[in-house]
């Protein structure tokens, strides 16, 4: 179980659910471990999940258990956290001070885009914001 200490919360979000800071996180700070089995990338062929962040060329973390809070991060095409693997860990950091209410997102990578994102359009916030733009021209 991820320790947050009071820090995040999952709320709801125009895709589902995100997970959200409640304090003001600073530039360059370790914000959550993504945690879950650790899979090969066969096993993880064979379950067709969502919830899989590779470790390397060989594995995979499955974090689809609800008790990895990480697994609630977004993506964004301008995300504000980036995953860092340390051996066999996978840990999330601040790219840039995220504040107190902003929602935590990462960029989920090429493969997963174009995968699962990009055939039904992305609705990250600054995605969002770019269409709602070219709608509002006249």
């Amino acid at each position: 179980m991820n320790k947050d200490n009071g820090k995040l919360a999952v709320k709801r979000t125009a895709t589902g659910l995100g997970l959200f800071a409640l304090k003001t996180i600073p530039f360059n700070k370790r914000i959550v471990e993504y945690v879950g089995p650790i899979l090969t990338n066969e096993e993880v062929d064979q379950k067709k999940g969502k919830y899989f962040f590779e470790l390397n060329e060989k594995s995979s973390i499955d974090g689809s258990s609800r008790d990895n809070i990480a697994r609630y991060i977004n993506h964004s095409c301008r995300p504000n956290a980036k995953g860092y693997t340390t051996g066999k860990r996978i840990w999330i950091w601040s790219l840039r001070e995220i504040k107190a209410g902003e929602q935590i997102t990462i960029n989920y990578g090429k493969s997963y885009f174009d995968e699962h994102i990009k055939p039904v359009g992305c609705k990250c916030e600054p995605c969002l914001k770019k269409s709602n733009n070219r709608s509002k021209k006249p």
